[in-house]
């Protein structure tokens, strides 16, 4: 049994109080429990475990297409394992991979204890037309789909059976590219059809699992909602009466503003779709923001960070930090805790008995910048309690800070 005490944030709300854990659950929380009996242990600020609700496991050095796409499954799966340390060292005690090839592997390990991290729970393969977004093109098709970490498919039918494909692989969530990246003449490329999307929607559900779309542009984000899939991805070219649509249905938003804050240069873009881009996510960081803001959309904190030196897995607190510019630090903090569970439809995310026991214990923190990796002082996963110094200074060398 062990027992953390000290200032709470339980998901929603900060008080004083303990949290009393046993067999890897969250027993009771509250003020007047008695811990005369087992190991407590006390911090400044305690936090459910953070959860980032898409990243990739790319295992990459530089950080492109090609690269994500060549990289074989059995070096991106060993250089992640230390990904995943780092992570958990950061607070993290929950992810989701949104197409990699390592994930699956990572969530298996992590499950049986084989690894140590967060719990992953992997797309498995995403789910994309022919030469839509990651292809490389660069490729022969036949080298290209070989090598790819996404299922491409161009019918209904096909993308029943790439759901099928995944599932079989171990996904715990499907993902699926509404749109691609920018075509000639600047303009986003909407990927897949409505039939298409609907067809994956539907397999998916029946499996009980639910639907990430990654969506740039009004259609695209349309068409997502349309076809009722679970969470928008990125979210790029939202409008008023798209949120409203969003809302109505339930559907979470996942703006990942890291990723755009970062601004990668993932690919070689001409002029004119550079200039789009960058002028599609200036708008992201304000109207759109403000749009689902004002409309209360449940935004879940993602970063899609993906393991590269630009995008390192352990900083990803930095999501909190972008969302907390529009909202308080509570709420900021709640798109990575009890919303994020929510999204993921996990029994996490809050501190709160029957909750799984992940929990990050931080020094203080006045605002989001405090939650950075270096002020977490323990990570708990399931229970058992981790130094996060410690596993900094066995796994951070690498980390730009």
């Amino acid at each position: 049994m062990l027992a953390i005490k000290g200032k709470l944030f339980d998901g929603e709300k900060v008080d004083e109080g303990v949290v009393l854990i046993e067999g890897g659950k969250i027993i009771k929380v509250g003020k007047d429990i008695d811990t005369s009996d087992v190991k407590v242990i006390e911090g400044d600020f305690i936090t459910p475990g953070l959860i980032d609700a898409h990243v990739h496991f790319f295992g990459v050095s530089n950080d492109n297409v090609l690269e994500w796409n060549i990289t074989s499954e059995g070096l991106s799966t060993a250089r992640s394992v230390s990904d995943m340390i780092r992570l958990l060292s950061a607070g993290f005690t929950t992810v989701r991979d949104l197409g990699s090839k390592s994930a699956v592997y990572l969530s298996k390990a992590e499950k049986e204890g084989t690894i140590i991290g967060p719990r992953v729970i992997a797309s498995g393969y995403s789910i994309a037309e022919t030469g839509g977004n990651d292809d490389p093109k660069d490729l022969p098709l036949d080298m290209a789909q070989r090598l790819s970490y996404s299922f491409y498919c161009d019918s209904p039918w096909e993308c029943r059976k790439a759901v099928r494909l995944a599932i079989r692989q171990g996904a715990g969530v499907i993902k699926v590219y509404a749109s691609g990246a920018f075509s000639q003449g600047g303009k986003v490329k909407v990927a897949l059809t409505i039939d298409d999307l609907k067809a994956i929607v539907d397999e998916a559900h029946k499996a009980g699992l639910k639907v990430a779309s990654h969506a740039y542009g009004e259609e695209a984000i349309a068409n997502s909602i349309e076809a009722g899939v679970d969470t928008i991805e990125h979210g790029l070219g939202l409008t008023e009466s798209l949120a409203k649509e969003i809302k109505r249905k339930g559907i979470c938003y996942i703006p990942t503003l890291a990723t755009y804050d970062v601004n990668p240069k993932i690919s070689k873009l001409d002029e004119e779709i550079r200039e789009k881009r960058e002028e599609l996510i200036r708008r992201h960081f304000t109207d759109d923001m403000t749009i689902a803001v004002e409309h209360e959309l449940k935004i879940a904190a993602g970063t899609d960070y993906v393991g590269s030196a630009e995008r390192p897995h352990g900083m990803n607190y930095k999501e909190i930090v972008l969302l907390s510019k529009y909202m308080s630090l509570e709420k900021a903090l709640s798109s990575a805790t009890s919303i994020a569970g929510e999204c993921l439809g996990i029994n996490a995310g809050k501190l709160k008995e029957g909750y799984v026991a992940d929990i990050a214990i931080f020094g203080k923190v006045n605002s989001a910048e405090d939650l950075n990796p270096f002020n977490v002082k323990y990570t708990v996963r399931k229970g058992r309690l981790y130094d996060s110094k410690v596993l900094r200074d066995l796994f951070w060398d690498t980390i730009k800070r």
